[in-house]
């Protein structure tokens, strides 16, 4: 017996195959045409070694399900860098891709809960800035919008500083000032007419004067005002341990934060102090092979490791102070030796030309649960890893700094 399938049947069908297996075609088609050529600067090789890994950005780490996602916000953020040094479109392409997967068109960011406050959650809005600037679309405005409002009610500890997200009461960490600072300066500067740039300030401050080390002029993790956790020091406040990332996180901060200080704003040259204190006490600390170990001032001690994403950081850091003028020049030797580390020691090329970044701490943290106590022995257990995000984003900016 033959069966006739009406004509609407076999136009269901090819769109159905269309959704299934288009958009798979068509990262397929992005994936064959990128060729990366070792005669473009390592920021273009890394950035098309992403893509070309990662056709869709928010699957950047192997995520399974989209993530607004500070990690990958870095990253884009290094993307508009390049976009605007390159005007390729493929840049600016990625960037609003990820986007708009979590944006719907009445600006609402799909898995972002505003009480459920967090700075991790301020940082990917980076990126709205310039799309917004770009295309003049209304939800990317509304979108910026929300997370400003986010900081109205956010919860601080008694001297004004912004906890680091509300899982954890009264602390403040280092990489908690990159999360928000930045994205908090910009908004203010460019629609606020920079009326809560000295609470950008404090919050700097606050971090600068507690987690300073007096033994090291290095900066302690974090700082618990409450001194109740049990990683805190119960006359400080502040976590045991250096950590290089956080030393990262926080350069960085100072000199993106910066970037929307007026000059005769009062505050600015207070910030401009803190990259100079910074930039000479890790001078102090860079290895021979121009990079920073995973705990910078104990670098002799057992399972200490030269780590990447951290070192990448106060590259970016070094770079862009000199580039602004907050640096004397000589840093910028410093910054470039810190790069060809990178480049000789902790980058690979593999034979399609792609690029990876090695020797990443995964992740690390306080608190929590499992509960992380700040010890030696757990920064030396997080996992090390290859080609995470963190790496790649903290490469990718140091690159474009250095235009190398």
């Amino acid at each position: 017996m033959m069966i006739y399938l009406k004509p609407n049947f076999y136009k269901a069908a090819i769109i159905l195959l269309f959704l299934c297996f288009g958009k798979t075609i068509a990262q397929d088609n992005i994936q064959s045409e990128i060729n990366i050529s070792d005669k473009l600067k390592w920021s273009e090789r890394m950035a098309l070694s992403i893509i070309k890994r990662h056709p869709e950005a928010w699957k950047i780490d192997n995520h399974e399900a989209p993530k607004w996602d500070y990690k990958i916000g870095m990253i884009l953020t290094a993307y508009q860098k390049l976009y605007s040094k390159t005007n390729d479109p493929k840049y600016f392409d990625y960037i609003k891709g990820y986007a708009d997967v979590f944006i719907d068109e009445a600006g609402v960011i799909k898995k972002f809960d505003p009480q459920n406050h967090s700075l991790d959650n301020i940082n990917t809005g980076k990126i709205l800035f310039d799309l917004y600037n770009k295309t003049k679309e209304a939800k990317y405005l509304t979108a910026l919008k929300t997370l400003r409002n986010n900081f109205d009610d956010y919860p601080r500890t008694p001297s004004g500083g912004f906890w680091h997200k509300k899982i954890y009461p009264n602390q403040m960490w280092l990489d908690g000032l990159y999360m928000g600072e930045p994205f908090y300066a910009r908004y203010t500067a460019e629609f606020e007419g920079g009326e809560k740039l000295n609470d950008v300030a404090h919050q700097f401050e606050l971090l600068h004067n507690h987690t300073f080390d007096k033994k090291t002029d290095l900066y302690f993790h974090a700082w618990d005002e409450s001194k109740q956790m049990a990683w805190a020091n119960k006359e400080t406040g502040t976590a045991p341990h250096i950590w290089l990332r956080a030393l990262g996180w926080y350069g960085m901060a100072l000199v993106d934060a910066l970037d929307y200080f007026p000059k005769d704003h009062p505050k600015r040259n207070e910030l401009i102090g803190y990259v100079n204190e910074l930039a000479v006490a890790v001078s102090k600390y860079q290895d021979k092979s121009g990079l920073w170990y995973q705990i910078p001032n104990l670098q002799k001690q057992k399972g200490n490791y030269l780590e990447s994403s951290g070192s990448s950081m106060l590259v970016y850091f070094l770079a862009k102070g000199v580039n602004k003028g907050y640096l004397p020049v000589k840093f910028e030797k410093t910054a470039n030796k810190g790069f060809n580390g990178l480049i000789k020691n902790l980058i690979k090329v593999d034979k399609n030309g792609e690029i990876h970044i090695t020797q990443v701490c995964g992740s690390a943290g306080l608190g929590g649960n499992p509960y992380r106590d700040g010890s030696y022995e757990y920064y030396m257990s997080e996992k090390i890893v290859t080609d995470n995000s963190h790496g790649l984003g903290a490469f990718l900016l140091a690159a474009i700094e250095l235009d190398k």
